[in-house]
């Protein structure tokens, strides 16, 4: 197993429904460490990130509300988290606060507030445009909190559970060479079948050997069409792994297969995962390494 890390900022962007909770939300965060900004317009986004990068790690856990703020409010902010994803110094999260409609309703007219898009006065008018408005954000949020039944102090408590550096949640590419004889891995996200390339096997001299080995690892890639396949794979990954981070997953599985799970796919999961530890949490394993042993007894 190997592993590789490097220095990130944790960015929370707070938003959702009006009344949903973002007050409660907020102040959690501030509980929790984070620098905390109220009410952030997404047109100074760009600028507010180059601060956090030029403060070092003074500002490497940040949370932002943004609220409700018509068409151009959505504009600016689709860009701006677009941008975001292209830095790897970076790691953005939207969490998404909702409730239900009745529940909104009920709590405007506890706090005697009007809903800033309701313009009869109604808040349930405002409600409803509200949530058309939101549906596509709510479709990129990575966390998404329904607060219907949710008292501030469980919101609270479950902000703290969620974000707590103790349970933070570590991306993490698993490189997982295997044997297409003995099954494809259930778990695997992609999967590459590297049949395709000359197999040491039928070397009687390699045979008894693994892709952990110098002489088997070297045979494997030297050819041509092994160098143009790790060319394209690596160029593949490095344009969807911050794209697989960016939505929230904890791990991906990438899964290298050959006939039998012994040499070239053991020697290229090696490669990969190799090349990308300097950026990311790196896990490689070989699930049929030891099949050839496991016979032999």
């Amino acid at each position: 197993m190997s592993t590789g890390a490097v220095h990130e900022t944790q960015l929370v962007i707070i938003t959702g429904m009006s009344g949903a909770g973002k007050t409660v939300a907020i102040q959690s965060f501030e509980d929790l460490g984070f620098f905390c900004v109220d009410n952030l317009p997404p047109t100074l986004l760009p600028k507010f990130l180059e601060l956090m990068k030029d403060s070092g790690n003074k500002m490497n856990k940040v949370a932002l509300v943004m609220d409700l703020r018509g068409r151009e409010f959505f504009d600016s902010l689709f860009k701006a988290l677009d941008d975001l994803s292209e830095k790897s110094w970076v790691t953005p999260q939207i969490l998404f606060l909702d409730s239900d409609n009745a529940t909104l309703v009920r709590r405007y007219k506890e706090t005697r507030r009007s809903h800033p898009l309701a313009k009869s006065g109604l808040p349930l008018e405002g409600i409803k445009l509200e949530r058309e408005l939101l549906d596509e954000l709510k479709g990129r949020a990575q966390i998404i909190y329904d607060t219907s039944s949710l008292k501030p102090k469980e919101l609270r408590e479950r902000i703290i559970s969620e974000f707590s550096v103790n349970k933070k949640t570590t991306f993490t590419v698993n490189v997982v060479s295997f044997g297409f004889k003995h099954g494809i891995p259930i778990d695997a996200d992609l999967v590459f079948d590297v049949r395709f390339l000359p197999n040491p096997h039928y070397i009687d001299h390699m045979r008894p050997k693994t892709g952990l080995d110098e002489e088997v690892s070297s045979y494997v890639l030297k050819w041509n069409e092994t160098n143009k396949f790790l060319e394209k794979v690596t160029e593949l990954l490095t344009f969807m792994l911050p794209h697989y981070k960016r939505e929230g997953k904890a791990q991906l599985v990438v899964a290298i297969g050959c006939t039998g799970g012994q040499h070239r796919s053991v020697a290229l999961a090696e490669h990969i995962g190799h090349h990308f530890e300097k950026d990311y949490h790196t896990r490689i394993t070989h699930r049929d390494i030891e099949r050839r042993k496991e016979r032999s007894t």
